[in-house]
């Protein structure tokens, strides 16, 4: 897995495919590699160079334990961007990864040629806050949940009910999540650290690239309405909301999340 210094810290990435670029910025706390179980094969299979990557603080880039802030998450993928040479390129972002691509598409405009965003917001409210703040304070607390439990709950957070109502779809999800936990360490817990503004909607009415925002019908990490907004906020951008998938809709609907992308890619290209 090749890595690059981008402003001082070591990211890995990894690049695949040929053609136009598009870089895959991933949530918090999850590897880029999440991303090659469905969206990187139908990308390259459709003619793409993507490249996806870990962001600071997820190992194997660098932890940077003291600490980091969403503007440097922006900067290492603007950074990473400029490193190979891809921009103006597409910008695919989900959760806090849309954030990052939203805040780029804003500061950098001339990198990016088209934005898509899943699972996204662009204000803080208060559930959002608790709920930033009970993760914090469980790993502060250095509770450790026991695997079975941890899968349970994160089953229930990001998966559908649609999902977890199929016997044989929520065993295996189980399984997954209980043999493939959510990273830990230093650099995680500067992740769950990161704030957004209170509200940054207003600021979003300066966008002029052309944007795609992708709810999750069932999400309630961040419910489709927080991604509506901001598609209202940017100018010219569409919104599409994709049924029977909750905060994890990128894996849950695959082919039609991967079927929405491609279409955005290829209509704006026309």
């Amino acid at each position: 897995m090749p890595s690059a210094i981008v402003n001082g810290v070591r990211i890995h990435y990894e690049d695949t495919g040929h053609g136009e670029p598009v870089v895959l910025v991933m949530g918090r706390g999850a590897r880029g590699r999440a991303w090659h179980l469905h969206q990187v094969p139908a990308l390259v299979e459709a003619g793409y160079r993507v490249v996806t990557f870990d962001n600071r603080g997820v190992p194997p880039s660098e932890e940077c334990p003291g600490g980091f802030t969403v503007d440097d998450l922006v900067g290492d993928t603007a950074g990473l961007v400029e490193h190979l040479g891809l921009g103006p390129c597409r910008l695919v972002g989900v959760s806090m990864g849309a954030y990052v691509v939203q805040e780029l598409m804003l500061r950098r405009p001339r990198l990016v040629r088209q934005g898509v965003l899943m699972a996204t917001r662009g204000r803080t409210d208060h559930l959002r806050s608790a709920m930033a703040a009970a993760e914090r304070a469980l790993y502060d607390d250095a509770v450790t949940l026991p695997p079975a439990y941890a899968a349970w709950v994160r089953a229930l957070t990001n998966l559908s009910p649609a999902t977890l109502e199929d016997e044989q779809r929520v065993r295996d999800w189980l399984e997954l999540f209980e043999l493939s936990p959510e990273p830990a360490g230093p650099g995680v817990r500067a992740q769950l650290g990161l704030e957004l503004p209170q509200g940054r909607l207003e600021a979003y009415r300066a966008i002029d690239v052309p944007c795609l925002v992708i709810g999750f019908a069932d999400d309630v990490v961040l419910p489709p309405h927080l991604g509506r907004e901001v598609a209202e906020a940017v100018p010219g951008a569409l919104y599409q909301e994709i049924k029977g998938c909750g905060h994890y809709g990128y894996l849950e609907r695959p082919d039609e999340v991967n079927r929405v992308l491609l279409e955005f890619f290829r209509n704006c290209s026309a």
